[in-house]
């Protein structure tokens, strides 16, 4: 008896996202989780139409991108082969706790590009967030932070317009502006923060240099100052392959049963 052929996995139609990129993002992510080893054949032209339903023009688009970001090389006659993929750099390890000195040590270890910086009245969201009027004047900064030479966030701060003031002039390529804020006699003494998945839409995707609709890690994260007033609020998109956030934990024995508790401060590591 024959097996039923496999039915082709689903792409999102809906999203906006062209089907060639959201291919290129699949066989991207099988390349960064070692399904694909270097000189293992890629799935070719016909395999992609069949898993993914699509057709020949989509995949044959989806390798060529591929093949643009040298991530496999395509031959006449030989097929699609995985490239080797260049080392990432050193990794850079920093704890949640020591928050100043983390961003300190990222600082000295990253190169950043400054996209824009200006002052613009509040969205509603984010008056909410800073606990400021509708309306009233913030200075948002967008910048591109780089490690070992190769993008690896796209950062956009915003600050009420007083403390944006105490910093102007300041250059953000240079020092981290939560150090800014600390050296302008703002007394930063707490932080939340939330981590979730999003995609890179087409500004963000130019400023990591990765595929649009490609998955990144996103960060959001408000900073209050000893007086409990919100002073900082940042939301940061991390390239996958680059950053990961990483919890020790072991197992204890609690009022309601064995449960797992931190070991150590939670810590994030930039790869």
């Amino acid at each position: 008896m024959s097996m039923p052929e496999p039915k082709p996995m689903p792409l999102d139609t809906a999203s906006g996202v062209p089907l060639y990129r959201q291919i290129v993002v699949i066989l991207t992510n099988r390349l960064n989780a070692g399904t694909l080893l270097p000189g293992d054949a890629v799935p070719g032209e016909a395999a992609i139409c069949s898993e993914f339903g699509v057709s020949r023009i989509t995949a044959r688009r989806a390798l060529n991108e591929l093949a643009a970001m040298g991530r496999v090389v395509r031959e006449r006659g030989k097929g699609t082969r995985v490239l080797p993929f260049e080392s990432t750099p050193p990794a850079m390890t920093a704890s949640i706790d020591g928050l100043l000195e983390n961003v300190g040590h990222m600082g000295r270890t990253t190169t950043v590009d400054v996209l824009d910086s200006r002052y613009l009245p509040a969205t509603p969201d984010v008056a909410e967030a800073l606990e400021i009027e509708r309306g009233a004047t913030v200075q948002r900064a967008v910048r591109v932070r780089a490690l070992g030479g190769a993008p690896m966030s796209y950062l956009v701060t915003i600050v009420p317009e007083e403390i944006g003031k105490r910093i102007e002039g300041q250059d953000l390529s240079q020092t981290p502006l939560l150090l800014l804020l600390e050296e302008a006699g703002v007394p930063v003494a707490s932080a939340t923060q939330t981590i979730s998945a999003t995609v890179a839409d087409a500004e963000v995707a130019r400023a990591l240099t990765v595929p649009a609709g490609s998955p990144l890690i996103e960060v959001n994260r408000l900073v209050r100052d000893e007086n409990d007033r919100p002073v900082e609020m940042i939301r940061v998109l991390y390239r996958p392959e680059l950053y990961r956030f990483e919890i020790s934990m072991r197992r204890v024995t609690a009022e309601a049963g064995r449960t797992w508790t931190s070991e150590a401060p939670d810590r994030l590591r930039s790869l």
